[in-house]
């Protein structure tokens, strides 16, 4: 099922945000902005394991696409953090790409329900 394979990366997504908001509070005693990531970026998966035991194809739709923003929220603090000095080339490129990737795998799913629900 796809929405697990998701749901996993998802969830290993989150993990590495609570990994980056510690090394941000405890190495670069940063609060505001990685408290924001670590809401977002924890949300996502939250959102999209709600979405899988949604009590209709509608409400999947709402909470998937609840996760989707979520994970483009995510993106912006990350960016910020970045073009702020808190987060280096190489530890930014990283965990964007991570984003991106279910950006890509959210934005399908969502993209399908829609299809498949207008039939």
């Amino acid at each position: 099922m796809a929405e697990s394979l998701t749901l996993d990366k998802c969830k290993e997504f989150a993990i590495r945000i609570v990994k980056l908001y510690k090394y941000l509070c405890n190495e670069k005693h940063e609060y505001v902005m990685s408290k924001q990531l670590l809401r977002s970026g924890t949300s996502i998966g939250a959102n999209l394991s709600e979405a899988l035991y949604g009590i209709s194809r509608k409400d999947f739709l709402a909470k998937a696409s609840i996760s989707l923003k979520e994970c483009a929220e995510t993106r912006y603090w990350l960016e910020l953090l970045y073009k702020t000095g808190y987060l280096n080339n190489s530890e930014y490129d990283s965990i964007d790409g991570d984003c991106e990737e279910l950006i890509k795998l959210l934005s399908s799913t969502v993209i399908t329900t829609k299809q498949n629900n207008s039939k």
